[in-house]
């Protein structure tokens, strides 16, 4: 599985919504209305990384969902990551 650093990743990142490579993965934060959507959203999230057998690292404050993808069985970020943060942007 290749892995991708900073500058090999960003020409994915481009194809991508306001999604950021940090330290070997790639973060994003959601902002809801308030804590329902977030958690209808983190839901809908855990389905679809349930389906795609990816499962991202995140964190849930009221109405913000902070989002990290790395793939941690390659050892960094791969095209899972990017297969999934374009799936989760397609649900927002």
């Amino acid at each position: 599985m290749t892995t991708y650093n900073e500058e090999s990743a960003k020409s994915n990142l481009d194809n991508l919504n306001g999604w950021n490579y940090n330290d070997n993965g790639i973060e994003k934060k959601f902002i809801f209305e308030n804590f329902s959507e977030a958690l209808s959203f983190m839901v809908r999230v855990g389905l679809l990384a349930e389906q795609m057998d990816h499962h991202p690292e995140w964190s849930n404050v009221y109405n913000k969902v902070d989002i990290r993808l790395s793939t941690h069985s390659a050892g960094g970020l791969t095209d899972k990551d990017f297969n999934l943060a374009k799936s989760i942007d397609k649900l927002t």
